[in-house]
């Protein structure tokens, strides 16, 4: 096609500045243009008015068809040539697809059944994402085996931290500690060094490798803390219980975020949230199970939790490697065949592809342009989390959303339950009937985020959930004042903490349940994935480890009311830093969001305070129905064509 026919005016009409704007737009390829790779490489540093750019947009379809062919002689994908060239005309305008005559109607059905039937999607993706779900309750498993054993384990170990033994002997604060310590070891194992080692062993294992290694520990770490004599045994099974933890935390959600698809990336992805809400009911369930074995039921109840990575070590090879990987490490045959297992066409796995391949390159220029190097290692990329724009706001984000997971005090409850309702006069079995109340309500609320994660937003769940764990928090630290002397006073207590630590509960799992982990996991460009990830969930154990830590001291310096209080406030903090710095990461794709966190911080901010809070006030203060919220992001039109590309350019040369 010409340029006269494509602009519809011929190029003597046009000024030097237009026609100069022109010949970039119509005869260059996606990927050596000068003008283009500036132009994109400006809008994914700093893209202060908020436009989601198709790197494949404008270029003309003879131009296209050529790097495509280009693509495929290069990776070795002549064979599939045909069905690559219809894949990027579709990636190229992806809603455009029912006006394209070189589809035919079965591939023009399937692209409509991404929409009509969104979770219709071959066998394969969700055997995968069963075995990333049996993953996270391994975690949910492990964290609960603890909580149940805290009521025994301290004093078979020679540690206790209350009652009248360690009162007589003044042990009780620093035994506190200790029993804190060896709670609190496999987050710090965590934050120190295994969620670090996730970016080299993925770089070397891939995602299967790195999985299945950290399913390796998780085997055989409970059945070391099981048999543990002493509690530096214990401690130093629990630091391998780490290690296993922190692999799989960092590299499940990112393999289920690179093989979904983006219609439903949010819901598949919380199934990490989802299922570790569900290991952490099925642990509760092990300790009930084994609360009358005597002197070993702590054991059991540390040792239970190797059940679930059984199935893990054994299924995880069987799964297709991740496509975006497989590209990261040149092998685009291999990524093809991958992606041809997870879509239900291969048109879809074309597109994908070739879209990846194209928003790669833009990436590999953004770091090109920042004077750095696009095959760095470990260390000059974790610097590069804090100096690349995207990168860092990237970071600042996911650290801000796992930050707050900790500081709405869910975990007091899942690392403590059993000695919080022990506190509120329950019995050692009571403790744990609670706590696996606790348990149910965690997995069962968890389910709604699994359709509205995709429709409300991960900021919408956010923010309608961090006030209400506030109020329900600081309600059931409250109830501790009701009077627990006598059989009706102590009930009655124990009733109302319960109420509102199952409410707290129910907020939670919605919301900064799935979440964080769904957020972090998409949040990175391809080339700072697992680094970004580490650093996420780093973040996260860090702070899961000081709450490990310090909880029994806090509830002996400040009771278990000032505790309660201390993180309910917590929740507003983290409900400000949500608002103004968390952007919404709802059905763009991996790629697309390198353009949402170009977005300055301070644009952010800025539209948040003086555009969407005053929205907010009219709609539900005032009840104004007609109050419209304006949108920060704005997608490129698929179908611009280059008059209104020159008519801008016209006007800002005026």
């Amino acid at each position: 096609m010409s340029a006269e026919k494509e602009i519809g005016t011929s190029p003597e009409q046009l000024s030097d500045h237009d026609q100069t704007y022109v010949s970039s737009k119509t005869g260059a390829s996606a990927f050596n243009t000068e003008e283009r790779r500036r132009r994109s490489v400006a809008q994914m540093s700093s893209n202060v008015t908020g436009e989601i750019r198709n790197p494949l947009i404008g270029i003309p379809r003879a131009q296209l068809m050529q790097d495509v062919e280009d693509y495929a002689q290069e990776h070795q994908l002549m064979d599939i040539l045909p069905i690559l060239r219809k894949g990027a005309l579709v990636a190229q305008r992806p809603h455009g697809y029912e006006n394209m005559p070189d589809l035919d109607e079965h591939e023009r059905d399937a692209l409509r059944n991404e929409i009509a039937h969104r979770w219709r999607h071959p066998k394969i993706l969700y055997f995968t994402v069963i075995l990333n779900s049996i993953a996270a309750a391994i975690q949910g498993w492990d964290q609960t085996g603890s909580n149940g054993a805290n009521l025994s384990f301290p004093t078979a170990l020679g540690i206790p931290d209350s009652g009248k033994e360690c009162t007589d002997a003044g042990t009780c604060a620093s035994n506190a500690w200790l029993v804190g310590f060896i709670n609190s070891c496999p987050y710090i194992a965590i934050a120190l060094f295994a969620g670090w080692m996730s970016d080299p062993l993925n770089n070397y294992l891939g995602r299967r490798g790195t999985i299945f290694l950290g399913a390796i520990f998780s085997l055989i770490s409970p059945i070391g803390m099981a048999c543990s004599q002493t509690y530096g045994q214990l401690i130093a099974c629990r630091i391998l219980l780490g290690i296993g933890m922190g692999l799989k935390e960092v590299t499940v959600p990112v393999f289920s975020s690179e093989i979904a698809p983006t219609s439903i990336r949010g819901g598949l992805v919380m199934s990490w949230q989802l299922w570790t809400a569900f290991g952490i009911f099925l642990g509760t369930c092990a300790n009930l199970i084994v609360v009358n074995a005597g002197d070993i039921t702590w054991r059991l109840q540390l040792g239970s939790a190797f059940i679930p990575a059984v199935p893990l070590v054994l299924g995880i090879w069987y799964c297709p490697e991740s496509p975006r990987w497989l590209l990261k490490k040149n092998r685009h045959a291999k990524a093809f065949k991958s992606l041809a297992r997870l879509r239900n066409t291969p048109l879809q796995a074309a597109r994908d592809i070739y879209f990846i391949h194209a928003q790669l390159v833009q990436e590999e220029l953004l770091i090109e342009e920042s004077g750095l190097s696009v095959h760095s290692n470990f260390f000059t990329r974790f610097m590069e989390l804090f100096t690349i724009p995207r990168v860092r706001r990237a970071t600042q984000a996911s650290g801000i959303v796992m930050i707050a997971q900790q500081m709405c005090g869910i975990n007091i409850i899942a690392f403590y339950s059993s000695t919080v309702f022990a506190q509120a006069g329950a019995s050692n079995i009571g403790a744990l009937l609670a706590s696996w109340g606790f348990g149910l309500i965690n997995f069962i609320f968890a389910w709604p985020a699994v359709w509205t994660i995709d429709t409300f937003g991960r900021r919408g769940l956010l923010i309608f959930t961090f006030p209400q764990m506030f109020w329900t928090l600081l309600a059931a630290g409250m109830c501790f004042f009701i009077p627990a002397s006598g059989g009706t006073g102590s009930n009655a207590q124990l009733g109302a903490v319960a109420l509102f630590i199952y409410l707290f509960d129910a907020f939670y799992s919605p919301g900064e349940g799935p979440v964080p982990f769904t957020y972090s996991a998409e949040v990175f460009p391809l080339s700072h994935r697992e680094v970004g990830m580490s650093w996420a969930v780093a973040t996260n154990n860090f702070w899961a480890a000081v709450l490990s830590l310090t909880f029994p001291r806090m509830v002996q310096a400040m009771t278990i009311q000032g505790a309660f209080g201390f993180y309910a406030a917590l929740n507003i903090i983290a409900l400000i830093m949500i608002f103004l710095f968390l952007p919404e990461t709802m059905k763009r794709t991996l790629e697309e969001l390198d353009y949402v966190f170009a977005v300055p911080t301070r644009t952010h901010a800025h539209y948040q305070l003086t555009q969407v809070l005053p929205w907010w006030i009219k709609r539900w203060v005032l009840f104004r129905k007609g109050a419209v919220c304006p949108e920060l992001y704005k997608f490129e039109a698929e179908d611009d064509s280059i008059e209104t590309f020159v008519d801008k350019s016209h006007e800002k040369s005026v």
